[in-house]
């Protein structure tokens, strides 16, 4: 019980008809900047949450001998 493609244009249309097409660009505009701004706010975020550097105190062939030697 899907939409058809006849349907779906049928949709269109009577979209059209009532906003016209000059609002519809101007709202999938709108739309646009805000789906962009979103996306922008986060990969600022997972900027901020990714730790720049790296916890190399102890060098990984030394955690393996440990590991080694306990079993």
């Amino acid at each position: 019980m899907g939409l058809g493609v006849s349907e779906l244009l049928l949709i269109l249309v009577i979209v059209i008809v009532i906003f016209g097409t000059k609002k519809l660009r101007s709202i999938g505009g709108d739309l646009g900047g805000a789906i962009r701004s979103f996306k922008q706010a986060m990969n600022e975020n997972d900027d901020k949450a990714l730790p720049h550097t790296a916890d190399n105190s102890v060098p990984p062939e030394k955690v393996a001998d440990t590991v080694d030697n306990r079993s």
